[in-house]
């Protein structure tokens, strides 16, 4: 009985793993300058995170059509367990990255406190070469997929955003919401559950027709 336990446990936690190589995060407005601007940028700017293999991918997205542009990305963390090194920019035409950004902390950030230990900005002028909308920058770091999950999930990793570009000329800052499991991962998971019991069942019944 504790190898079939084990042996569904194994099972449940592999089927889950199916969903999740990539994860979505969305941000939340910590400066309200503008409330317009902020619901903008909640309801534009994301992060998927997936699991490149060799590395970890940051996918940073402006995906609506109003006026904004991601031009100052962050990241916070809590200890070394978390850390990252200045990975390989990439991005959609007319996006350019460089690292180090100016101001060196997350405008507002202090009110969250945000500290940071690592940031990219926009080449200057930020504008046009921040994130606009329907454009991309990816930032690929060394690292654990799982552990860098993890960190961003318990808030002991955190990115911020400094977005301008606004149809008032205003600017906000945001910072990443914690994840949780999308449903897809509950029913891999219930569905590798059930059919785990199933099989356990049928081993009984053989053992016992034995």
């Amino acid at each position: 009985m504790n190898h079939l336990r084990q042996l569904a446990i194994g099972a449940a936690l592999a089927v889950a793993s199916l969903g999740a190589y990539a994860q979505n995060y969305s941000f939340s407005c910590i400066t309200n300058n503008l409330s317009a601007d902020c619901s903008t940028g909640e309801a534009q700017f994301g992060m998927t995170v997936s699991d490149g293999g060799s590395v970890v991918n940051f996918l940073f997205t402006n995906t609506g059509a109003l006026a904004s542009s991601i031009t100052d990305i962050y990241f916070d963390w809590s200890s070394s367990a978390y850390a990252l090194t200045a990975g390989t920019l990439t991005a959609s035409a007319g996006v350019v990255f460089e690292w180090g950004a100016s101001p060196a902390d997350l405008p507002g950030g202090n009110s969250i406190l945000f500290s940071s230990d690592l940031s990219s900005q926009s080449t200057p002028p930020p504008q046009p070469s921040g994130v606009n909308p329907g454009e991309w920058l990816n930032i690929a770091f060394s690292g654990s997929y799982a552990n860098l999950l993890t960190g961003l999930n318990s808030s002991g990793l955190r990115v911020g955003l400094h977005t301008q570009g606004y149809q008032g000329g205003g600017s906000e800052s945001f910072v990443n919401v914690p994840a949780i499991p999308e449903p897809e991962t509950y029913a891999m998971l219930i569905a590798g559950l059930g059919l785990m019991a199933f099989v356990a069942r049928r081993r009984q019944r053989n053992l016992a027709a034995a």
